[in-house]
């Protein structure tokens, strides 16, 4: 049941099933639960908070000893040593996201590391490969989290890019099954990455509220926020907070992000802004990452053995 193709062989995984490095979230329970499974686990930096995230990538070194990676989110993480930090740490994968790579890509390359950059449109695809990154997270406007404000979904933006680029793809935005993963494939991909489907995932830190909102969604209760700025746009679930921030943009969206904690460990749904991507309304249920990962991967052998079986020419 493995899968074998460049981004399993760059990156030792068993399984080409990313976890999206969410701020406070992709921490070492959930991305060594990822890893474990066959996946890749990625710890985030989002949240500035690099004494914890020192802990954490140590604690992965205790929890698993598959391969796992860190995100550098350059919109969020001003620490100039940054790539030293990465470095010091011995990780051997790293995702950009959230910024020009330029600056970062070639001293974490020189150390040789392995960078993928995630990129919302063609433009910022190329501008990443020119900088020399090593493969693609090609992000569509249906996920959850910090987005371009000028979103194109993941339909038209994966085939796009992969008609542009040789590196390897993965696909992130609507990703949350074997089906999905299938289409992705179908469309120019050779992984997937998983927000959504994690957060809301047995070994997510967050509160149950949230898990249980997620569950409960449907495919519509995601609001895009902040289009016109100033700051990132971003996709979460709908509330009576983000509905009011829909129609009264506040001055600096960043600023609800300060009590994020009271929502994301507390369970106020009120608190703060709950990232999350339309694919809120398939998920109907709590499962194990193991479970998560097994089932996608089954599922996407059973989808395409039955599509080549019914439409491949005699």
């Amino acid at each position: 049941m493995t899968i074998k193709n460049r981004i399993t062989e760059m990156l030792g995984v068993e399984f080409p099933i990313v976890q999206a490095p969410m701020g406070w979230i992709a921490r070492s329970p959930l991305a060594s639960a990822v890893s474990n499974a066959g996946g890749l686990g990625i710890i985030e930096t989002s949240s500035g908070e690099l004494d914890a995230i020192k802990i954490e990538i140590a604690k992965m070194r205790e929890l698993t000893k598959k391969p796992f990676g860190v995100n550098v989110a350059l919109a969020f993480v001003r620490d100039p040593g940054i790539v030293n930090f990465i470095i010091d740490q011995g990780v051997k994968f790293v995702t950009t996201s959230a910024g020009d790579p330029q600056k970062i890509v070639g001293p974490l390359k020189e150390a040789g590391l392995t960078v993928f950059h995630v990129v919302p449109s063609l433009k910022s695809a190329l501008r990443a490969v020119d900088c020399g990154v090593d493969g693609l997270v090609v992000e569509g406007g249906e996920g959850g989290g910090f987005k371009n404000p000028r979103e194109v979904s993941t339909m038209v933006l994966l085939p796009l890019v992969c008609e542009k680029v040789k590196v390897p793809v993965v696909a992130a935005g609507g990703m949350v099954d074997g089906r999905t993963m299938a289409a992705a494939f179908m469309l120019g991909a050779e992984g997937v990455q998983m927000g959504t489907r994690m957060v809301s995932s047995a070994e997510s830190p967050v509160h149950a509220n949230w898990k249980n909102a997620i569950r409960v969604a449907q495919e519509t209760d995601t609001v895009f926020l902040n289009r016109f700025g100033p700051g990132p746009a971003l996709r979460a679930l709908r509330t009576e907070k983000t509905t009011r921030i829909e129609k009264e943009p506040p001055a600096n969206v960043m600023s609800e992000f300060g009590t994020a904690k009271d929502l994301y460990f507390g369970g106020d749904m009120e608190a703060s802004i709950a990232l999350s991507g339309q694919v809120a309304g398939r998920i109907d249920s709590v499962k194990p990452v193991a479970q998560v990962i097994k089932e996608t991967v089954a599922e996407f052998h059973d989808t395409i053995a039955r599509m080549a079986k019914k439409y491949a020419a005699a």
